[in-house]
């Protein structure tokens, strides 16, 4: 057995002896250890390193608060846990753990030499350093701090766990297994309640867990525990949730928790779901979440063998484990002497309890003389030593002034430290509660509920076990009757020989060195001291929140669970104003960190992202087409030959459509079908122009507009007959397309007979285009004449195409002749073979998107989404013909007529051509007015669509420009990494301004 191992106690198995690694090295823990309690029942205090100065860090806490035990768990085949948190990781069987952020070593650490530079790494030393020259800052700075940023590894394996979810409701939620959250469920259960209790830990019991001691109603309280778990355990109504989180407390009485199945497990069942997230709706909660303990701020307080007098605590009671053999003890607070007299009963040799504070209760004083410890009242500690290890303390007198008075050595190999206990009101703060202060604890409680909900034990502020049961049992009880039940008397607990639990407030300690000389730390990982808290406010910092981001003090994984209130009291200090006025951060979810495949759930691969294939993306696979993902869509981008890169594949494919025929697959455009008595109407106010009048067998183009007046979609319609429509979308805008289209007919116009179905899948699309598509299908067509005046340009007719049943519409969207050719999905692949066989002879060529994207260009037309970004009107883009003015309403045309609409400046869309024709322009790049202008440059637009045009042997580019259609010959200038480039504003149609290709 480990040399640090106590010879009996804790509620471990330790018969059931755990292999496990550290860095490298093997050691031996027992059943119910976790990564922590087993690494300190081995000796091993020191296993990680700080953030910022990479200073030697050791295990500080026993729970979830932990801000400098994370490690990497390496759980074999491709399963990688980066900044676990060694306090909460159970022990398994065969378990890796490695140190992180160090290199080469976690002894021998490079980075520790950033302590050298401490003086120019202080607060915000980001905002003010990194200045010159200023060409260092991409080639040098920037990749030197972008190589140190982080905390750990990510992963670089598939997660190969799967992860499941589930929804939950039930009268009363509990959270927090505590003895104030037990009681609470005894209670409510009593009723017939439908509760759910919530645990984060191992097992039920909370604070009782490290507290055999005490009596409850006459019985110790590890038998009161097992019989309150067996006696909730037995109840139907009752789910009990042990290794759950609740992580977020969301409106309306939501609450997210996310249950651990198989962490602590040596070799989890392949089916077995390694975390479930559980989304539950409760009709009232009670916050049992208990009190994190605060940590004291001095000299060299980040050493590995300081740490919470709590944590030691637990460690000794649940575990099993002496964290030192000769600690002392430092503390503002009673709960401390209880560490004290806990190690000493079981053999340790505690060196001394130094108490800030001079009056000690005599009852206090009286167990420390019975157990032999020496209790300095009225003391502080000066400075720590030791480097890997703390090794010694000086401790020195509190003078009457403030001052202090001679240092006193004391040797010890553990400093347990306690400044109080700070109550865990996260989840009540994220249910928009309203703390407020209490001065007689130090610490911010539960004022104002937003929600249903209420509080009990040391997250209210009642941090003995007396206050705990009494007010969870009433707390529950209070809950089942509010969620209708009828409940009797509650029990009254009693519990004997409660110890004191009181305290004064001192965060840091008063120390007879310069105070910015020492190293006094307040955010262990993200080594901030007090030092930093001061600077913020000295630089003009005075909101809590401003100098939480300027030191980052409460940024690191912990979120501020051990400093936040060491923040604010300095900051207090320092501002010279009361804590209560100097305000609060804000807490967020989730509370601790929650993995993202709990989130995700089953929804992974196909099943989150699915990938939808049209008819013919088999045949595209086979001919080599590169895919490129168009919403949920995978459509071919370009079909290479003989090595060609895309450049040349999409030059070759654009120059086939201008001059022959290009064929391409459009079958992933969204597509509805509307069909009733008042359909045209429908369309009337859902399009910005007009469609009643549209005769049948004609399409016309719809631009649809959302509340705002902002274009949403746009698409051709084709009237089938006077009560049908085909309406096209955009590939990615048919969802809420359609979406968009059912809101506005089932809650807007009810009235309206009409029936919208999506038909994207029911047809397949093939686009046809370039001057000689007429003569390629015209044999092949029945039903349908294809003469230009029986079937012009935006009409849409019914037949067949090689005898199978086609919606054909004579459209284009590339500017040359076109047909799409619509015919149910299961013969599209058939139809397009067909054509690909019978149009060789026209040297037909298949395109993608890219080509598509290039000819669409040259002609001017828009994609929305792309050249609009939800802030264009119809105006805006060149379609103001578009707006139905004599139209008595539709979507958005009150919004077309606000001021802001109807300025001058507003930016409008373009062309752009280079003076060199071969530059090519950056989509996204910013347009400004002058070649070299002063900062802050004013952007007056920006590029929104760029291609090499083959047609016109030139770069060509579209963009939105301030007043753009005032400027046209204007020249402007596009800045980008290579240089400054000089465009003129042209318009934005490049090819065949006339139309008449179209027309043919």
């Amino acid at each position: 057995m480990s040399s640090f191992r106590t010879a009996k106690g804790g509620r471990i198995k330790r018969k059931d002896a755990i292999s496990f690694s550290f860095e490298g090295k093997a050691y031996t823990g027992v059943k119910g250890d976790t990564l922590a309690s087993a690494l300190l029942a081995n000796g091993v205090h020191f296993v990680g390193r700080s953030y910022k100065y990479h200073r030697p860090r050791g295990i500080m806490s026993a729970g979830q608060e932990e801000s400098s035990a994370l490690v990497g768990i390496d759980r074999g085949q491709g399963r990688y846990d980066t900044n676990t948190r060694a306090t909460t990781q159970e022990l398994f069987e065969g378990l890796k753990a490695q140190s992180q952020h160090c290199w080469p070593s976690l002894r021998w650490d490079i980075g520790e030499m950033n302590s050298l530079a401490s003086p120019i790494l202080s607060a915000g030393f980001y905002y003010k350093t990194f200045m010159w020259p200023k060409s260092f800052w991409k080639r040098v700075y920037e990749p030197i701090i972008r190589k140190s940023a982080g905390l750990g590894r990510a992963p670089r394996a598939v997660d190969p766990d799967v992860y499941a979810s589930r929804y939950a409701h039930c009268d009363v939620l509990i959270v927090g297994g505590g003895p104030a959250g037990l009681a609470a469920a005894l209670a409510a259960s009593r009723s017939g309640a439908k509760v759910i209790l919530a645990d984060e830990q191992s097992e039920i019991g909370g604070a009782l867990l490290s507290d055999p001691g005490s009596r409850i109603d006459d019985e110790e309280s590890w038998s009161w525990l097992a019989s309150a778990v067996v006696a909730l355990a037995a109840d139907e109504n009752v789910t009990i949730l042990n290794r759950t989180t609740a992580f977020g407390y969301y409106h309306q009485n939501f609450v997210g928790l996310v249950e651990r199945l198989s962490d602590h497990l040596e070799s989890p069942s392949s089916n077995l779901p390694r975390e479930r997230l559980w989304r539950v709706r409760a009709k009232r909660i009670v916050l049992a979440t208990g009190a994190i303990e605060r940590p004291l701020v001095f000299a060299g307080n980040d050493r590995p063998g300081v740490m919470l007098a709590g944590a030691a605590r637990t460690y000794l009671n649940r575990y099993g484990v002496r964290v030192g053999d000769k600690p002392v003890v430092v503390t503002s607070h009673d709960s401390a002497y209880l560490t004290a007299f806990d190690m000493a009963e079981n053999g340790v040799g505690v060196e001394a309890i130094i108490d800030l504070c001079t009056d000690v209760s005599p009852e206090l004083l009286k167990g420390a003389a019975r157990l032999g410890i020496e209790v300095l009242p009225g003391h502080t500690i000066t400075r720590t030593k030791g480097r890997l290890r703390i090794s010694s303390i000086y401790a020195a007198p509190i003078e009457p002034d403030g001052s202090v008075g001679p240092e006193r050595t004391i040797d010890c190999d553990a400093l347990l430290m306690c400044g109080g206990w700070t109550p865990s009101v996260h989840l009540f703060s994220q249910s928009r509660g309203t703390l407020s202060w209490r001065e007689d604890i130090g610490a911010y409680v539960p004022d104002v509920y937003a929600q249903n909900a209420s509080s009990a034990g040391a997250c209210d502020g009642h941090y003995l076990l007396s206050e705990a049961l009494n007010g969870g049992a009433a707390a529950g009880q209070a809950a089942a009757i509010e969620a209708g039940y009828k409940a009797g008397k509650p029990n009254t607990y009693e519990v004997a020989e409660e110890a004191t639990c009181s305290g004064t407030l001192i965060v840091e300690l008063p120390t007879g060195a310069n105070p910015a000389r020492i190293k006094a730390f307040v955010d262990f990982q993200h080594d901030v001291t007090a030092k930093d808290i001061r600077l913020a406010v000295r630089e003009g910092f005075h909101s809590i929140e401003h100098i939480k981001r300027y030191t980052t003090a409460g940024m690191a994984t912990d979120q501020g669970k051990t400093s936040n209130l060491s923040e604010l009291a300095i900051a207090s200090k320092t501002l010279s104003r009361p804590i209560a006025e100097v305000g609060l951060t804000t807490f967020r979810p989730p509370y601790t960190p929650t993995s993202f495949g709990a989130f995700a759930g089953r929804s992974r691969g196909n099943l989150f992202d699915v990938t939808r294939k049209s008819p013919i993306d088999s045949w595209a696979e086979k001919r080599g087409a590169v895919f490129e993902p168009v919403s949920l869509w995978r459509r071919a981008r370009y079909f290479p030959r003989d090595n060609e890169d895309m450049h040349a594949a999409v030059a070759r494919e654009c120059k086939a459509t201008r001059s022959s025929i290009g064929i391409s697959d459009a079958s992933t455009l969204g597509k509805i079908e509307v069909v009733g008595p008042d359909s045209a109407e429908f369309l009337n106010r859902i399009y910005t122009n007009a469609w009643t009048k549209l005769g049948v067998g004609r399409c016309r183009y719809g631009l649809m507009l959302g509340e705002d007046g902002f274009i949403f979609d746009d698409g051709v319609v084709g009237r089938l007959a006077l009560d049908r429509f085909h309406v096209t979308t955009t590939t990615g805008g048919a969802p809420r397309v359609m979406a968009h289209m059912e809101d506005y007919l089932q809650t807007e116009w009810p009235d309206l007979d009409l029936w919208l179905t999506s038909i994207t899948e029911q047809w397949a699309v093939i686009a046809l285009n370039g001057p000689n598509v007429r003569k390629l299908i015209e044999p092949f067509v029945e039903g349908i004449d294809l003469d230009k005046q029986a079937f012009p340009h935006m009409a849409i007719k019914e037949g067949k195409i090689y005898g199978v049943p086609t919606r054909l519409f004579r459209v284009s969207f590339t500017g040359e002749l076109g047909f799409e050719i619509n015919v149910p999905s299961r013969y599209g692949l058939t139809v397009w073979k067909r054509l690909i066989e019978e149009g060789a002879r026209y040297d037909i060529v298949p395109y993608g998107t890219e080509a598509l994207h290039v000819l669409r260009a040259e002609k001017g037309y828009i994609i929305v989404g792309q050249d609009t970004d939800g802030t264009q009107t119809p105006d805006d883009v060149g379609m103001a013909w578009a707006i139905g003015r004599n139209k008595h309403d539709f979507i958005g045309k009150r919004s077309l007529t606000r001021p802001d609409m109807l300025v001058s400046n507003r930016k409008q869309l373009v062309g752009l051509l280079t003076r060199d024709p071969k530059n090519l322009l950056e989509e996204g790049a910013q347009i400004v007015a002058t070649a070299h202008p002063s900062p802050p440059a004013k952007m007056i637009g920006h590029v929104t669509s760029s291609y090499w045009s083959e047609t016109l042997q030139h770069s060509i580019a579209m963009g939105v420009v301030e007043g753009g259609r005032a400027r046209m010959g204007a020249e402007l200038y596009v800045p980008m990494p290579d240089g400054v480039h000089q465009v003129q504003v042209v318009e934005p149609v490049f090819y065949d301004q006339e139309g008449g290709r179209l027309n043919v």
